[in-house]
């Protein structure tokens, strides 16, 4: 039934402000519409809500990624817009995180 129709992605943000630049400006995600309750951000087709929450529940695990064609260039660009990427014990990542 679902397969067929188109996903959306839900972020949560305590700082919509915040959230809006680093979606749209940091990682150049074109905006779609924005209220005062969420920003809405076209993902290459797909839809991305990021809704003002009061609190923000970490997973501890990915909740979002992209694919990429050359996975070192785009750690090299996100880096360079202050992007910081985190280290996990336990999993073997080369010197840019990856």
């Amino acid at each position: 039934m679902l397969g067929s129709t188109d996903a959306v992605a839900f972020i949560g943000a305590t700082d919509l402000g915040r959230a809006r630049v680093f979606y749209e400006e940091v990682l150049g995600l074109p905006l779609t519409r924005s209220s005062d309750f969420a920003c809405v951000f076209d993902m290459n087709g797909t839809m991305l809500r990021v809704t003002a929450v009061p609190a923000v529940a970490y997973g501890g695990y990915t909740v979002l990624g992209w694919r990429v064609a050359d996975i070192a260039a785009a750690v090299r660009d996100l880096s360079a817009r202050a992007v910081v990427f985190l280290r996990y014990d336990g999993m073997d990542q080369d010197d840019s995180g990856v």
